[in-house]
């Protein structure tokens, strides 16, 4: 038996639109890094605190590391954003999301003690706005837009039908 997905108009429009949103967020912040030749993650990554710094500092201290990480960086984000806006394989995008939010956050905990030479949007203790995106993903995840509006639905529909 399959399992139909049933929203009200409203939530499936408000769904959407902050799946769009926070695509948009993941593909422009890619795309400022791949339009600029002197960005890094260097910086940010040296500027890591709390239990897992020193793996964030070993991957800033090994250029040829650093640069793939850099890459992986940049084009992870500008397509877990085209993923999302698009609705196309969303479910791997939001989880790929997920992922990287994880590693961000766990670079640049909001934990007591700890400062940043890297000046923040605002003063935050445990939930910043790192956290705050992940958890958006998470609901997205399992509230599945992309299979209704989105490329997904093309996709997925077509291979339903071979089987």
């Amino acid at each position: 038996m399959k399992n139909k997905i049933n929203y009200s108009k409203s939530q499936l429009i408000m769904l959407v639109i902050l799946r769009v949103i926070i695509g948009w967020l993941f593909l422009y912040e890619g795309i400022v890094k791949l339009i600029n030749p002197a960005w890094s993650s260097f910086g940010y990554l040296m500027d890591s605190q709390g239990f897992m710094s020193g793996f964030y500092k070993s991957i800033a201290a090994n250029q040829g590391v650093l640069d793939i990480v850099d890459i992986m960086n940049i084009w992870g984000l500008i397509a877990i954003g085209l993923g999302l806006i698009l609705g196309c394989f969303a479910k791997i995008a939001k989880i790929a999301g997920i992922v990287l939010l994880v590693m961000y956050y766990l670079s640049h905990p909001p934990f007591f003690g700890l400062e940043y030479n890297l000046p923040t949007e605002g003063n935050y203790l445990l939930v910043n706005k790192i956290l705050v995106e992940l958890f958006t993903l998470a609901v997205l995840l399992v509230f599945p837009t992309s299979k209704i509006i989105g490329f997904d639905r093309l996709i997925f529909k077509k291979k339903n039908k071979c089987f």
